[in-house]
This record gives C-alpha cells, sequence and structure tokens, in this order.
C-alpha cells in the first residue's frame, strides 16, 4: 500500500493503476493512457469519463504519443475507435471534437478570440427551444487549444457574470448539454469535479475502485491535496476516512 495526498491507494492489478508513473519526475503518462482508453472503450458502457479526462488534461504531445501507442499495442486506430462507438452518444460528438482540438494545437491564447467566442456560446444557448445549438459548441470545441477553452470559459462569467455551466442547466437542456456541462467543469474546477467523482465512487453500495484508482493516481502529483481539501468541505468528511470506510479491510488497506 501507499499514500497519494495523504490517502490510501493500492496497486490493483489492471489499467488504471498503471498511470501511478504519471507524477512528478517520473515517465511520461501515454503508455498507460493507451491501455486505459482501450479498457474504456472495451467496457458494456464505454467509460467517456475517463476519456474524456484524458483528452482535456493530456497535453497535444502527450496524445500523439498516446495514439501512436494505442496503434502500436492494438493494431487499432484510436480515432476511428471513438468515432465508431455505439450505440452513439453525446460524449462521442464531444470527444470528436476534443481530438480535433489537439490537432490545431495553439500553443498562444488570444483574449479577442475567447470573447468572441464567450458571446458565440451565449448566442448558441439562450432561447433555444430545442437545447444548445450543437453545431456552434462542437465548432469552437474542436478549433481551439484547451488553454484557449479555459480563457473563453473564464471570459465568458466575467461578460455574463454566472459560469457557462448555469446556462447548461436551463430547463430544456438534454444529453449533450449535460455532457457538455460535466466537461467543461473538468476542465475549469477539475478540484470540485474529482472530488465529486470520488464521492460517487464512494457511496455506491459497492465501492468503484477502478474509478477510485483512477483519481488518485491521474492527479497524483497535480491536484490531489487541493481534492482533499474540497472534499472535506463539501462532505464533511476527510476523503482518507472515506475511502478506508467504504472498502473492506485488507482490500484497499492492509
Amino acid at each position: 500500500m501507499e499514500l497519494v495526498g495523504e490517502v490510501p491507494i493500492n496497486r490493483f492489478q489492471n489499467g488504471y493503476m498503471i498511470t501511478q508513473r504519471n507524477e512528478p519526475g517520473g515517465l511520461d503518462p501515454h503508455p498507460s493512457d493507451a491501455v486505459v482508453v482501450r479498457e474504456a472503450l472495451e467496457q458494456g458502457d464505454t467509460n467517456y469519463k475517463v476519456l474524456v479526462e484524458i483528452f482535456v488534461w493530456r497535453k497535444s504531445s502527450q496524445i500523439l504519443l498516446m495514439k501512436q501507442d494505442y496503434g502500436a499495442r492494438f493494431r487499432r486506430q484510436m480515432d476511428q475507435d471513438i468515432i465508431n462507438i455505439e450505440p452513439p452518444h453525446p460524449y462521442q460528438k464531444i470527444l470528436v471534437a476534443l481530438m480535433a482540438s489537439h490537432k490545431a494545437h495553439h500553443a498562444d491564447v488570444s483574449q479577442h478570440i475567447a470573447k468572441c467566442d464567450a458571446r458565440r456560446l451565449y448566442e448558441a444557448g439562450v432561447g433555444k427551444s430545442g437545447g444548445t445549438e450543437e453545431a456552434v459548441v462542437l465548432e469552437i470545441l474542436s478549433k481551439r487549444s484547451i488553454p484557449q477553452l479555459k480563457l473563453t470559459f473564464s471570459c465568458y462569467k466575467h461578460i455574463y457574470g454566472h459560469d457557462y455551466t448555469k446556462l447548461l442547466k436551463k430547463e430544456n437542456s438534454g444529453e449533450f448539454e449535460d455532457a457538455f456541462k460535466s466537461v467543461v467543469k473538468c476542465m475549469c474546477s477539475p478540484a470540485k469535479y474529482y472530488a465529486k467523482t470520488l464521492h460517487s465512487s464512494i457511496k455506491g453500495s459497492a465501492t468503484d475502485k477502478g474509478a477510485l484508482a483512477w483519481v488518485m493516481a491521474s492527479r497524483a502529483g497535480v491536484d490531489v491535496d487541493e481534492i482533499v481539501r474540497v472534499f472535506r468541505k463539501k462532505y464533511g468528511m476527510e476523503l482518507r476516512e472515506a475511502i478506508c470506510g467504504s472498502i473492506p479491510s485488507g482490500d484497499l488497506r492492509d
């Protein structure tokens, strides 16, 4: 057993825990990410959350190496495997756009572009009887880098006085809006997003050890301490105690 941010985590024997190498001074995460992506795609219900988290938080150079490793390991094209997911799902559209975003990556960010995109997002969502205009959202998502998108959502809040996710919560929102709201939260409020993910993985009748392990391993050396603080504030308990209390003795702890 080892501690990640003062939280006990075992090395589960599956693709998730290979990602523990993604720590400061450690190896690049792309080999293990390729395995995690394949596992997420092969599940009965595609694990879209893990796929989104990888494409949101990996650098474009890491995504490229991950795709190369995926092809070498599995003799398949990652992009095509995601495009061909059945049945179609709103998360799938967003993932395809995120893949395009990494291909069109630009290092510099533009305040002007961010403000223009923020206004387009607002106009694409306000007063639309059928929900948000998906085409506008997907176009912006596919043409902007992750740093540029973060600036866009920051500008949106500055211009309109509320988070973009509030717009996605309107009454006529559907599956696409719900999926995109989760992506925006992952991108802009990671500590809150991952604290909620951890709580969901712990509170059920059967603890989702894969999700728990993935979060703690993938965020090690990034923001685990902040996630622990947010978890404590939001749920009134220590993350370490919540994990130890949810998993039988000897399973996660010695």
